[in-house]
């Protein structure tokens, strides 16, 4: 099974796992199917230290026994990290009821922390494409600030937004060519 490019950690033992910086460099290590020795070796540590902090990102499902290899009596075990790069959702600090209701009870609001968690996790992979598959990114990002004098205004805003942005999708997407995702966010900031 192919590692997936990031996984989004919302499970605090698997956070808590992380919480050490070896287990950071044994996760990195494990990108790619390696035995304890083998990253003991990368890491210059003894086989042991590292296969106690192998079985801790195991019992975390952060790393995954990809394959078993026998020679005679010794049974020499392949693990790999079950994704390239991890992402703490920021849910997982998230303590009581509050924030889960006022989600549930305003939709366009979910709706923008979904869109937040999924620009990270895109980010992140984009990032990992770069570093580690030498990718030249095509990417843009635009950021504005603009003041709205009251709501009606600001849905006007976004209501007239949407019908420029329709005929350039129109024009310029199509069914062939790279994908690509375009979010835009209208949302109220805090005065400086």
């Amino acid at each position: 099974m192919k590692p997936t490019r990031v996984e989004v950690l919302d499970d605090a033992d698997q956070v808590g796992a992380l919480a050490h910086p070896t287990r950071v460099a044994v996760l990195h290590a494990l990108r790619a199917p390696n035995s304890a020795s083998g990253v003991a070796r990368l890491l210059d540590m003894k086989r042991q230290a590292v296969n106690y902090h192998v079985k801790a990102l195991l019992d975390a499902g952060l790393v995954r026994l990809v394959e078993e290899r026998r020679s005679g009596n010794f049974v020499e075990q392949v693990y790999q990290a079950v994704a390239g790069s991890f992402l703490v959702s920021p849910r997982l600090a998230w303590s009581g009821d509050r924030r889960a209701d006022a989600l549930r009870s305003q939709l366009p609001l979910e709706h923008l922390v979904t869109l937040g968690e999924s620009v990270q996790r895109d980010a992140v992979e984009l990032l990992d494409r770069a570093a580690f598959d030498g990718e030249q990114v095509a990417c843009a990002s635009l950021d504005a600030s603009v003041r709205f004098a009251d709501e009606d205004v600001r849905a006007a805003f976004v209501e007239e937004y949407l019908a420029a942005l329709k005929p350039l999708l129109k024009k310029y997407g199509g069914r062939r060519g790279a994908r690509y995702r375009v979010a835009i966010a209208v949302y109220p900031i805090e005065e400086d």
